[in-house]
């Protein structure tokens, strides 16, 4: 969580719940895909692509 709000800016509510929810094998793809990350457009896109 501290590695994406420092990559995208503050997390709302919704999305740490999202990102809490997450199974083993897509939160280990997140933190793989966030070294990518250029800002919060792109974390809401691998969200809605990949819950």
């Amino acid at each position: 969580m501290r590695q994406l709000g420092r990559r995208c800016g503050p997390l709302s509510a919704e999305q740490e719940s999202v990102i809490r929810s997450l199974p083993l094998e897509r939160l280990e793809a997140l933190a793989e895909a966030l070294l990518d990350f250029e800002g919060m457009a792109d974390l809401n896109a691998w969200l809605a692509a990949n819950i």
